[in-house]
């Protein structure tokens, strides 16, 4: 696809998850607190660090797709916490609306987060940050 391309539909499947996953992470700060969530991912055996990455992953992730920053290598990166959502409400079910939420919604997120990986940006992005060039592949930049 060229760089000035606009694809719509790969523009609003970015904003969406980046969207998402800010709400999230945002969510987990202000309404769960972050003791909070590192209790809940304590109460199910995960260690704190991961608490602290998904917070970190879900805010700065969220902003860096809105923004259209390293969009590829954002969306590969948020597959953990979508796998680890999914795993966690594994067992509550098929619908997210049972209690404790199913696994619908974030195996959905999943999928979405490997199509951005996909597609990139769809444009309507800042794109590429010319200092990481030589640290970063340039087809997990935009």
């Amino acid at each position: 696809m060229n760089k000035s391309t606009i694809a719509p539909g790969a523009v609003i499947l970015r904003l969406a998850l980046g969207i998402v996953l800010l709400a999230h992470g945002v969510l987990k700060v202000a309404v769960f607190t972050v003791p909070g969530t590192v209790g809940f991912f304590d109460s199910l055996g995960i260690p704190a660090v991961f608490a602290y990455l998904t917070i970190a992953g879900e805010i700065g992730g969220g902003i860096a797709l809105l923004a259209g920053v390293f969009t590829r290598l954002v969306a590969l990166l948020s597959l953990p916490i979508l796998i680890g959502a999914t795993w966690i409400h594994w067992a509550n079910g098929w619908l997210f609306t049972n209690q404790g939420g199913g696994w619908e919604f974030p195996a959905l997120l999943a999928v979405a987060a490997c199509v951005v990986a996909i597609q990139g940006s769809g444009g309507f992005s800042i794109g590429r940050i010319p200092i990481l060039d030589r640290i970063v592949p340039q087809f997990l930049k935009v």
